[in-house]
């Protein structure tokens, strides 16, 4: 079976989108010479030339601004940001008119817009690692998707871009060089916004897990059933808002135990939201507290040896599980 990487699934999605619909341009930092901080759009701009792969001073409020204005007039702007922390500077046009046009004006209006950023750690430092996920999650009127897989990030990709509203599309920092098998070519290979999928089936504790977690929350789930003979059912949300809670749901009321996982703070972050509705709609289905891994309530350190020591990993999977089983 072909494979691709990551970085390559996400390319392969803008110029195919690019090639089928002229409407669809590219706007960002750095996005034609070098490809954007992660190398994703290198080589498009040769392909389409500078009217659709546009280059943009460092001004995220003025990207997101101009983007939110194309896509009213008839475009589909895919709007890169170098990393999520940089879309604090842009959260007054991502909150207050991208999410908010197609309410205030009765519908008269879309913003078919796409924000591609990118989440993650690396020793990038306090104020480039932060996960901002929940808060765009919290928003009516935006969609939220986190792709963990080449196979995803090239179809959510382009359901995204074919979508009318506004979507945050957040791509892990370290799943870029990852490889996995090649999407199927044309509409075969579209994922639908808004639907999780259970990647691993088990019997005695759901893992509801997203992004760079999902490979963690596979490598606990190998470890438990090796070691303690626990079956971990592991489900991909893949899509943050509209979340697929008849998928989360249906599995909790199967296993009566469940394990949220996620790379944001504990307090606030989108694991809570999560926890909450899970609590509500499985309560008597449930046959011990809700558990969550989170990273601690701190800044996230430069130095690698306590990055480490805050970001969670399989072994906090594995032992959150243990204390429910």
């Amino acid at each position: 079976m072909a494979e691709l990487s990551y970085r390559a699934a996400v390319r392969d999605a803008l110029r195919e989108e690019m090639l089928r619909d002229e409407s669809v341009i590219l706007l960002g930092e750095s996005i034609t010479g070098y490809g954007g901080s992660y190398a994703v759009t290198k080589g498009l701009v040769e392909e389409f030339g500078p009217r659709r792969v546009m280059e943009t001073p460092i001004a995220e409020a003025g990207i997101v601004g101009f983007a939110v204005g194309a896509a009213m007039g008839g475009l589909r702007p895919v709007a890169e940001l170098m990393t999520v922390n940089f879309a604090l500077l842009a959260l007054d046009q991502i909150v207050n008119s991208a999410a908010k046009f197609h309410y205030m004006f009765g519908q008269q209006w879309s913003v078919p817009l796409v924000v591609r950023t990118v989440s993650g750690f690396g020793q990038l430092g306090a104020t480039h690692s932060q996960s901002f996920e929940g808060w765009f999650a919290s928003v009516p009127g935006l969609k939220v998707v986190m792709p963990a897989t080449p196979t995803d990030a090239y179809g959510l990709l382009v359901s995204a871009i074919r979508d009318p509203d506004p979507v945050i599309f957040i791509e892990h920092s370290l799943l870029y060089s990852m490889r996995g098998p090649a999407p199927p070519s044309g509409e075969a290979g579209l994922v639908p916004l808004g639907r999780a999928q259970v990647v691993r089936q088990g019997q005695d504790v759901t893992v509801v897990a997203y992004s760079r977690m999902l490979f963690q929350a596979l490598q606990a789930a190998e470890t438990l059933e090796r070691e303690d003979g626990i079956s971990c059912e592991v489900i991909d949300l893949r899509t943050l808002r509209p979340l697929d809670y008849p998928t989360v749901v249906g599995s909790v009321r199967r296993t009566h135990r469940v394990v949220l996982c996620g790379e944001d703070w504990r307090t606030g972050g989108f694991g809570a939201t999560l926890l909450a509705e899970i609590q509500d709609r499985c309560f008597d289905d449930l046959d011990g507290p809700v558990a969550r891994v989170a990273m601690r309530d701190i800044p996230l350190p430069y130095a690698r040896n306590l990055e480490h020591l805050l970001i969670p990993a399989a072994g906090d999977v594995v032992a959150a599980v243990r204390s429910l089983v």
